[in-house]
């Protein structure tokens, strides 16, 4: 009887959300793929129709060849690879730290590194800073960059998991004389790995598509990253957008989060549950 009831509630639920997803995301990723394979005149209409003459091969060859896009992928991959791996050992050692001190020193940094995620970075002391150290517009320098102003949502997504988890796991290890490295590595680090899978989902998505920081920090095309050689390649043209090319410049870049998320969806899920019940 509940089950029977439970159904029909769980089918309205489904066909709401779907309804909800049709405008906001089914038609946009629609219209950028469709158009991607069209001639640049049809493109230019921006219809949902597909194409009366299909330009699959041209499209993406010459995004490939003249939008720039193995730099830019190279540059997306050097500078969001490293970041991601810093920021997520680097924000857990902190936060294993703030989640496990008594002292009020520890808890002022732990809300000051918290409110980083509320303010706005500052943009013109960190140029003064990089240029000081002599990485103004260098991947390192912009690196350095995106690991300080990730950092916060970092620590304070996985200290009130760390909150949840025993001590007596930690003492038990120590009892056992396993130094604070080796606890963190084999105890703390297993523990928060569908916590880690969750924030590094969302450092791929902020540090894979930034603009305006690298818009800022990086200055030549060499060290363009593909948010940026998108920007330069729809913004060639003196006359009019060839709606078709940026298209499949954007379908080009969205591919690497598209095949990370088809990945780690399940585990991001699991961590999602997890940290859920955890709370």
């Amino acid at each position: 009887m509940r089950a029977s009831a439970i159904r029909p509630l769980t089918l309205l639920k489904y066909a709401a959300i779907t309804l909800f997803a049709l405008p906001w995301v089914v038609i946009p990723v629609w219209l950028v793929v469709v158009n991607s394979f069209k001639t640049t005149g049809e493109a230019g209409a921006l219809s949902l129709d597909l194409p009366t003459q299909w330009s699959i091969v041209e499209n993406y060859t010459a995004v490939f060849v003249r939008g720039g896009y193995p730099t830019g992928l190279r540059n997306s991959l050097l500078v969001a690879v490293p970041t991601i791996a810093a920021t997520l050992l680097l924000g857990a050692m902190a936060a294993w730290a703030y989640a496990r001190s008594r002292r009020r020193s520890f808890q002022f940094f732990f809300y000051l590194t918290s409110l980083s995620v509320l303010l706005p970075p500052a943009i013109i002391p960190t140029i003064y800073v990089l240029g000081t150290l002599h990485l103004d517009g260098s991947l390192a320098g912009y690196a350095l960059m995106m690991i300080g102003t990730r950092m916060g949502l970092i620590v304070f997504l996985i200290t009130g998991f760390v909150r949840g988890i025993p001590e007596e796991l930690e003492e038990a290890a120590a009892i056992d004389g396993a130094s604070r490295l080796r606890i963190f590595r084999s105890v703390m680090l297993p523990l928060l790995r569908p916590t880690l899978f969750v924030g590094g989902v969302l450092l791929v998505i902020g540090v894979w598509n930034d603009f305006f920081f690298a818009l800022l920090l990086l200055k030549t095309s060499a060290n363009a990253t593909l948010p940026l050689t998108l920007y330069s390649f729809a913004s060639a043209s003196t006359t009019s957008l060839n709606w078709n090319l940026v298209f499949a410049h954007v379908v080009m870049t969205s591919l690497p989060l598209v095949i990370v998320y088809l990945i780690a969806q399940k585990r991001v899920l699991a961590g999602l549950t997890e940290g859920g019940v955890k709370g």
